[in-house]
């Protein structure tokens, strides 16, 4: 069972030229950060008024440290799934529309590979 129109299926191609791809990989993600959110409130809500070596030692733990780079990775992805929807809607001319969406997924790279350093960085020192 295919979720594409029969025009879709003719032309490869969709309204937005992606189909329902855009939709379900936004809903997807969506529903990932609901436990990984959870997960986040808790530990966080968990960590006020501990000092610097408990929470860097919550982070070291390979559990805790999956789960956070899940959280960013997921969370930068979804924000730019978000993002490409605004830009897509309200900025018509091609060039801007380019540089603006080619800007958001650097920008989500650059706090993935920020995460993932700095817990990496975490991990060695303990």
């Amino acid at each position: 069972m295919s979720l594409e129109t029969p025009l879709h299926k003719v032309e490869g191609l969709g309204s937005s030229h992606s189909g329902v791809t855009h939709f379900w990989r936004q809903r997807v993600t969506a529903a990932a950060l609901i436990p990984l959110a959870i997960w986040f409130g808790v530990s966080a809500l968990g960590l006020v008024g501990v000092n610097e070596s408990a929470t860097l030692t919550f982070l070291s733990q390979p559990l805790n440290a999956i789960l956070m780079v899940s959280f960013v990775t997921i969370s930068a992805y979804h924000m730019t799934l978000g993002i490409q929807v605004v830009i897509d809607d309200y900025i018509y001319v091609s060039w801007q529309k380019i540089s603006l969406l080619l800007l958001a997924r650097i920008f989500a790279i650059a706090v993935i590979a920020v995460c993932v350093f700095a817990l990496l960085q975490i991990a060695r020192v303990i």
